[in-house]
């Protein structure tokens, strides 16, 4: 289970490593849908993209990647599930 969120990982993650300095893509199904991870290290970026079939509680993500990963500026976008583009 992912701490503080209730989500639960189904089996092992998916992870491709690109060669030499590249990055990583990784896939975790989630009983609660999925979270996708890029890296791109050549920029130093890393994108995170999780989405669940229900609301969940709020999280500081600023401040829970910036402890995780010592990222320097963390960029948040919500999109709520069914929102109108």
């Amino acid at each position: 289970m992912i701490v503080g969120l209730s989500l639960t990982v189904i089996g092992e993650p998916h992870v491709h490593r690109f060669g030499g300095p590249g990055g990583v893509t990784a896939l975790y199904l989630l009983a609660e849908s999925h979270l996708a991870c890029h890296t791109y290290p050549e920029s130093g970026v890393a994108t995170f993209n999780l989405y669940c079939c229900r609301e969940r509680a709020g999280v500081d993500w600023p401040e829970l990647l910036r402890e995780a990963l010592g990222a320097a500026r963390v960029t948040v976008t919500t999109v709520a599930r069914g929102a109108p583009t």
